[in-house]
């Protein structure tokens, strides 16, 4: 059966704000010393497994641009462009509507555009191992990654750990949403517990029939909209049906519902690259754990993330801090406060500073 890849890259990535903006997200910045995006290094590690004919982007119809320049080898037809977001769920249904109208039915990986792997040929191994437990009934597939602290910014997968599961590949108890530290240290603990890395593999038939299943409503938009696919009237149905799907999550419209779930506990060197934080992780830091990028200048500093633009960056005696300098923004905030930066956004967007976002 045909593999095919779904990459999800409609994110506006707020957490990386000043960087990253509304009319450049996350997904489409370089964070790495390498210079590739992070949209571009999720497709290129795709190569060895799927085809480019067959690697498909979904995003919000503002980054078409953004995707056609970055991927230029991408065919156009496999960039969908949602009218506006409207949560994983429909996102995902569109996909695989479009994808079972073209080939009758396939292998789909759905992956996030915006996540680190370091251990690349692990992380295929575990796609082909997921594929094949794809192949098998309706079964449903999600990736786990096993926790190694207790996080609190991710949510969990609860599975059958049972020692005579075959290949490796459990059953899924429940998802269940972030927790607080001492739930996270419960977790950990446990072993019963992976960090959900949003990562799904399924067949087109298995998430449509799910879908139909538990989600009516999603299926019956799904279907007036495929119903003119590859017509002259796809681009004005869409826009007219898709904002009038239920904003749904996969995991609470259905994986939280369906039968046959099953998740692969998986050690690739993942990494969500969810806020600052994480380039200290990505990089490089100096003999003071600082990572910089830019001209920076530090004295008497330790444990700081510092990314510069243009001038120079000075810092004397400070501690734990993230600075991160554009042309337009400055941001200066605690290590700890960095979960909060949509506040700040909140608070631009109610001073009606809309150039800022």
């Amino acid at each position: 059966m045909k593999f095919t890849a779904v990459i999800m890259a409609g994110g506006v990535g707020e957490r990386f704000w000043p960087k990253s903006r509304k009319n450049c997200p996350k997904q489409f910045l370089s964070l790495t010393s390498d210079g590739e995006t992070m949209i571009q290094k999720t497709v290129k590690r795709l190569e060895p497994l799927v085809s480019q004919q067959d690697i498909y982007i979904i995003t919000n119809a503002h980054y078409l641009a953004l995707v056609y320049e970055q991927l230029p080898d991408l065919p156009h037809e496999n960039i969908i462009a949602e009218p506006c977001p409207r949560n994983t769920a429909p996102a995902i249904g569109l996909a695989a509507s479009i994808i079972a109208q073209k080939y009758q039915d396939a292998v789909m990986f759905f992956l996030p555009s915006d996540h680190l792997i370091h251990h690349e040929e692990n992380y295929l191994n575990i796609l082909r191992k997921a594929a094949q437990a794809a192949l098998q009934d309706k079964n449903l597939i999600t990736i786990g990654i096993t926790p190694t602290y207790p996080e609190t910014g991710y949510g969990y997968i609860k599975y059958q750990h049972t020692e005579n599961s075959a290949d490796h590949i459990y059953p899924v108890d429940c998802f269940v949403e972030k927790p607080d530290l001492q739930t996270a240290e419960s977790y950990l603990k446990s072993g019963g517990y992976l960090w959900n890395s949003g990562m799904f593999i399924w067949k087109a038939s298995s998430i449509l029939y799910n879908i139909r299943k538990y989600m009516p409503d999603l299926w019956n938009g799904l279907q007036k909209i495929i119903a003119d696919y590859q017509t002259k009237e796809f681009e004005f149905t869409l826009s007219q049906v898709f904002p009038e799907l239920p904003s749904e999550s996969i995991d609470f419209g259905i994986m939280e519902k369906a039968e046959h779930i099953f998740t692969i506990p998986s050690d690739f060197g993942w990494d969500d690259v969810g806020s600052w934080l994480a380039l200290e992780r990505i990089n490089k830091t100096d003999e003071n754990h600082n990572m910089l990028d830019g001209d920076v200048l530090t004295i008497n500093s330790h444990n700081c993330t510092v990314s510069g633009n243009d001038k120079t960056i000075a810092i004397l005696g400070v501690d734990d801090l993230v600075i991160v300098d554009t042309d337009d923004a400055l941001l200066i905030c605690h290590k700890n406060q960095t979960q909060d930066i949509k506040k700040i956004l909140a608070e631009l967007k109610a001073e009606n500073k809309s150039d800022l976002l």
